[in-house]
């Protein structure tokens, strides 16, 4: 691509229409060039409009790994809450493990719900054989956080790992927190039976803890 066709399509990421940025992502993503990357993390970090970001990460995919990684993980630490969790999404549409590194506790447990359920996910995607284990340890120290989204997205993180994950359910079911032991033990159910739904595990796991018991009524 020309240097000039290069800049009508970088401001077209900036164009105040949703319409026109959508179509310059598009385009650059189908005519990839190493010079759009750094353009494509900024307009990820700032970009209003969902299906928006959606085509840019799609964007970043299409071009080279060791281009957009280094890019990708100066974002995850950036102070702006929008920027981390499009890099983390991003880093797991990319699916590539040497992203792992990326993935630290500090993100795991960020403040900010979005950004937490973006590692969570992308965590998952990326962690490497043998460290489910660790990565289900820190997860963890997350149930009971938030609101039923929030909830629902570490339960399924949880469940993608497998049965790697009991130990540490199990041990949350004793926690002092009440609602530490409902999610442990809604996602468990979940574990156990897949189909069941998140909110028929939740409601269920509310009545075995309010009697008292251990979650396996039902086995």
């Amino acid at each position: 691509m020309t240097e000039q066709g290069a800049q009508v399509m970088l401001k077209g990421l900036e164009d105040p229409r949703s319409s026109v940025r959508l179509r310059a992502a598009l385009g650059v993503g189908t005519a990839p060039d190493p010079r759009f990357v750094d353009k494509l993390v900024e307009r990820c970090a700032v970009e209003p409009e969902f299906f928006v970001r959606d085509m840019l990460t799609w964007a970043l995919t299409r071009h080279p790994v060791s281009v957009t990684l280094p890019a990708l993980f100066r974002e995850v630490g950036s102070e702006r809450a929008q920027a981390r969790s499009q890099a983390l999404h991003t880093l797991s549409k990319i699916g590539d493990r040497r992203a792992w590194p990326a993935i630290t506790r500090v993100l795991l447990c960020d403040g900010d719900d979005e950004v937490a359920r973006s590692a969570w996910r992308t965590a998952v995607v990326l962690v490497p054989e043998g460290e489910e284990s660790g990565l289900a340890t820190v997860l963890a120290t997350q149930l009971g956080r938030g609101g039923r989204e929030t909830q629902l997205s570490l339960s399924r993180a949880l469940v993608a790992l497998g049965e790697v994950v009991l130990p540490v359910l199990r041990a949350a079911t004793t926690a002092p927190d009440r609602r530490v032991r409902t999610h442990a033990f809604a996602t468990e159910r979940l574990l156990r039976d897949p189909d069941a739904g998140f909110e028929f595990a939740i409601e269920e796991a509310k009545r075995a803890v309010a009697l008292g018991g251990d979650g396996q009524e039902g086995r």
